[in-house]
């Protein structure tokens, strides 16, 4: 039903803008193009622009009919939206998306930069009073979002806990939903590292949001008790067998959810749980379910994410 709805405004509107270009009505000049990041683009805006991407949390930004859900981007542990969305963001934009995000989790250990470390029910009520300020500024009943690891986990506790009427697509990149391990969260920062951001990983116990994330966590142990799957929302997990941060990759899986596992799609694809935020066939799949898109969506592979 979104498909046909959506197709249908596309329709109207190309029909309007066929009569005002006959009616010799002088187009609107262009929208600017947005040019895509690298990982040399996401190293240096952790550290120099960690909170600022181009074209990214512009309030004047009106939904139009073919995307009329503004789309929140929640970024991963231990990084910020400036670094992690420098693929993604820049490609809805050309798209024609509303794009916002915000830094979660900031504490003083952070530095500005380093996100994901406060405890993680502070950072769904972040993200729900976020959620808020951009439906009121659009004008728009829901929002769509996109979440790497932890920040899957934030979107859907935020759902789970009386947001799904507010949300209408939710895309999780190797999200930490179903919690993981210590070990897991010591390869993240390690891969970080390796990779050229700040370790992030010193005072690990310090970092509430880090620990939240662990099963058998007080948090994740009250969050699992209840396994019910909100009605409302369209879910898409997107997993790597190669991800050694959020073990084992199948738990990410969501009950009655789109569930897939980008090896079953592209075989050769190595990509790990860092690198899914360069991954092309990931930033296709994210795409695709956004524009209300078939299951089943078979991605280019192409333009693979690093192995970390």
């Amino acid at each position: 039903m979104k498909k046909l709805l959506r197709a249908a405004a596309c329709a109207l509107t190309l029909g309007l803008a066929t009569v005002a270009a006959g009616s010799g009505t002088t187009a609107q000049a262009a929208a600017p193009t947005y040019r895509e990041g690298n990982l040399a683009t996401a190293v240096a805006n952790f550290f120099a622009s960690p909170a600022y991407l181009p074209g990214v949390n512009n309030w004047s930004c009106t939904p139009s009919p073919e995307h009329p859900e503004p789309v929140i981007l929640q970024h991963a542990t231990f990084v910020n939206f400036g670094s992690n969305f420098v693929k993604l963001a820049p490609r809805l934009l050309n798209e024609g998306y509303c794009v916002y995000a915000q830094n979660y989790g900031m504490t003083l250990s952070s530095f500005g930069r380093v996100g994901g470390l406060g405890a993680v029910e502070k950072s769904v009520a972040s993200f729900g009073a976020f959620v808020d300020q951009v439906r009121t500024r659009t004008g728009s009943a829901k929002v769509d979002v996109v979440g790497h690891s932890q920040g899957g986990l934030i979107a859907y506790a935020y759902i789970k806990s009386g947001g799904a009427s507010k949300i209408d697509d939710y895309v999780a990149w190797g999200g930490s939903q179903n919690g993981t391990t210590l070990n897991g969260i010591a390869t993240l920062g390690q891969s970080l590292r390796l990779l050229g951001f700040a370790e992030g990983f010193a005072g690990l116990l310090q970092a509430p949001g880090v620990t939240d994330q662990a099963r058998g966590s007080r948090f994740m142990n009250q969050f699992l008790a209840d396994p019910t799957v909100p009605a409302g929302p369209d879910y898409l997990t997107i997993q790597t067998r190669y991800d050694a941060v959020v073990t084992p990759y199948a738990t990410q899986s969501i009950p009655g959810a789109e569930n897939v596992v980008l090896q079953d799609l592209c075989g050769d694809n190595r990509v790990g749980h860092v690198g899914l935020f360069l991954d092309e066939p990931t930033l296709q799949l994210t795409v695709n379910a956004l524009n209300g898109g078939p299951e089943g969506f078979q991605p280019e592979c192409r333009g693979y994410g690093p192995a970390l």
